[in-house]
């Protein structure tokens, strides 16, 4: 099979973007183009510029020719004469950020949320993001989705032909699976006020994402076991989430026994909290995929997550799965992993073992195929 070369969009990774923080998106792109090479691809980032202070575009990949929104601009004024020219066999947007080119395009679509669950977004960019991800399903000669519950979605709400999408599950890197070094661990969690044994959710704070029936669940927890096993939660505020952060800063306050760690983006960091936690809880509303859930299993930690959206489809039998509404319920199945010692060894098994399953190297392979596919119609 002769070498690809393929365009990756790396927009969502550039170090003005977001802050320099990765969502999501920002952790797929990342593995793709680091595993993408091992599938037999020359992989080449581009990204729609940003300008620094000193006036230079600053980019992770190849600046493309123009912004995005000029692109976009011209795509809608002269649709059928202009494409970007670009030298490569086929090019991969893992965000929305697609415009007309002269070779193939993929186009990785991860839900539908603006449009299922617009009560859940930023109000301010839902409209957009609407347009953008209908634009990009239309544009793209294939799409991409994460979970077979994302295909719905996409041809539920974009009314995308299911024949145009191919389901390539995330992953996470090998050495999830590799104990990290224990004095190592004790220091990052000393360093950030952890105690080992923790709950922990790992997510940026917004709506669906479930937090403060969390934090109930765990409110609702016998003094005694409050005390003995903080709860953590690591992620950034998102949009809706200024009533969560204000319950946060009471809780912080009134002495509570909760962990709110807004600022620890460094991996090495992350994977030492993910092995000082005793339980992981992620009880979202709404997920595409849930990387945090495999990463968990992958750090041998039980996990507590919800019985909808994709979450059922990524744990496989492997977390006990809970109504995410139902607080009673969820707190129930975290006391459970921390008392049971059987049903606890159960779900560590059984975890390690589904995260084996899913490693970006197996995404890279399959989106390679889906490329490959593409390029022979």
């Amino acid at each position: 099979m002769s070498v690809l070369r393929v365009g990756l969009g790396t927009t969502m990774i550039e170090p003005l973007f977001n802050g320099g923080r990765q969502d999501g998106i920002g952790v797929y792109t990342t593995a793709l183009r680091r595993h993408l090479p091992d599938a037999g691809c020359h992989v080449t980032g581009f990204s729609y510029p940003r300008w620094g202070a000193d006036g230079a575009a600053v980019t992770v990949g190849q600046a493309l020719p123009q912004s995005f929104e000029a692109a976009t601009l011209r795509d809608l004024l002269t649709p059928a004469v202009h494409r970007m020219h670009m030298p490569v066999d086929i090019f991969h947007a893992p965000d929305y950020r697609l415009v007309r080119m002269d070779c193939p395009q993929v186009a990785s679509l991860h839900d539908a949320l603006p449009i299922s669950h617009p009560e859940w977004c930023n109000p301010r960019l839902r409209s957009l993001k609407n347009w953008l991800q209908r634009s990009a399903s239309r544009k793209a000669d294939h799409v991409i989705a994460l979970s077979h519950f994302a295909v719905d979605e996409l041809v539920s709400c974009f009314g995308i032909d299911p024949t145009r999408i191919s389901v390539v599950p995330c992953g996470i890197d090998d050495d999830w699976q590799t104990p990290p070094d224990p004095a190592a661990v004790r220091a990052t969690l000393a360093a950030n006020g952890l105690r080992a044994g923790y709950f922990l959710f790992v997510g940026t704070l917004q709506p669906r994402k479930n937090v403060d029936r969390l934090i109930d669940a765990w409110e609702s927890l016998p003094a005694a076991i409050r005390a003995a096993h903080q709860l953590v939660l690591v992620g950034a505020a998102g949009a809706r989430s200024e009533a969560t952060v204000r319950r946060l800063a009471g809780a912080r306050e009134r002495g509570e026994h909760i962990v709110w760690l807004d600022a620890l983006t460094e991996h090495r960091a992350l994977r030492h909290v993910y092995a000082g936690a005793a339980v992981f809880v992620f009880p979202s509303l709404y997920e595409g995929f849930g990387i945090p859930v495999v990463e968990a299993m992958g750090a041998g930690v039980p996990v507590v997550t919800s019985n909808s959206s994709s979450l059922p489809e990524v744990s496989a039998g492997a977390a006990l799965e809970v109504d995410p509404r139902d607080v009673g319920a969820m707190a129930a199945a975290m006391r459970a992993l921390l008392d049971e010692p059987a049903l606890r060894a159960r779900c560590i098994a059984a975890g390690l073992e589904r995260a084996a399953v899913l490693t970006w190297r197996a995404a890279a392979r399959q989106t390679a195929a889906v490329y490959h596919q593409v390029l022979s119609r």
